[in-house]
């Protein structure tokens, strides 16, 4: 039972990891995409145009920070490979050296006489062991089990699939038109979009959900706000100028 508990959690663990990729993959899909069409809303765009210039965003932007995400995590994998074969290298070459590093390590927590003795003669008896311990409490590294390319596809995936909403009514107007102030409904569709990514930040954070929402819906306004206004500036200069 208790393996299963631990096999359990670890698969949380992991869970959440990608969760926390989906949701800031979430919320800048959101943002850029919603700043986008408020932008060409300020500039008077028409609905054609703001749907491609959209879709342009949209999966250029997703494509763009998922390719990032996935460099990311890879690089922090290479780093942390290059500095473990650099610790097996000095355990192998320097072994009283880097023994006697471990030494001070648990010195440091407190071990002293023949205990510090036996922790550090069972540590050094195994150089797995050994080398992570030297990882860990000397580099301050700990190995990520994530996946470099498990973490670019949720980035890509949330990105895509919440950048989309606030192009939903726009596109649906434009098969089938209607009558409905388009940017109001999009603005509300978006807004409902931000309170659950944020409510999902706030699970992945373990902060208030009130404040997680609260920060996530104030972002987006703030950047819908700016960039409507500049493109009604920018209307004003260049068109109507």
């Amino acid at each position: 039972m208790e393996e299963n508990y631990h096999q359990d959690s670890d698969r949380f663990g992991k869970l959440q990891v990608y969760l926390r990729e989906f949701v800031y993959g979430g919320i800048d899909g959101a943002v850029t995409t919603f700043a986008v069409v408020a932008g060409g809303f300020g500039a008077n765009l028409d609905s054609g145009i703001l749907i491609i210039l959209g879709f342009a965003n949209l999966l250029a932007d997703g494509f763009s920070m998922s390719v990032g995400a996935f460099l990311s995590a890879k690089s922090e994998k290479e780093n942390f490979k290059k500095h473990q074969n650099i610790e097996y290298w000095e355990v192998e070459n320097l072994p009283e050296l880097e023994r006697e590093e471990i030494a001070v390590i648990y010195r440091r927590k407190g071990f002293k006489g023949s205990l510090l003795d036996k922790v550090v003669d069972h540590i050094c008896s195994d150089k797995d062991l050994w080398v992570a311990e030297m990882m860990k409490d000397e580099l301050f590294m700990m190995e990520d089990s994530k996946s470099p390319f498990k973490i670019g596809l949720a980035t890509l995936i949330s990105f895509i699939l919440v950048g989309f909403i606030p192009l939903l009514i726009y596109l649906w107007d434009f098969f089938f038109p209607t009558d409905l102030n388009i940017f109001f409904w999009t603005s509300i569709l978006t807004g409902i979009a931000f309170m659950l990514v944020g409510w999902l930040k706030g699970i992945v954070n373990q902060t208030s959900a009130l404040q997680s929402i609260s920060e996530t819906v104030a972002l987006g306004v703030l950047a819908a706000v700016v960039a409507y206004y500049v493109g009604d500036i920018l209307e004003n200069f260049f068109i109507t100028a």
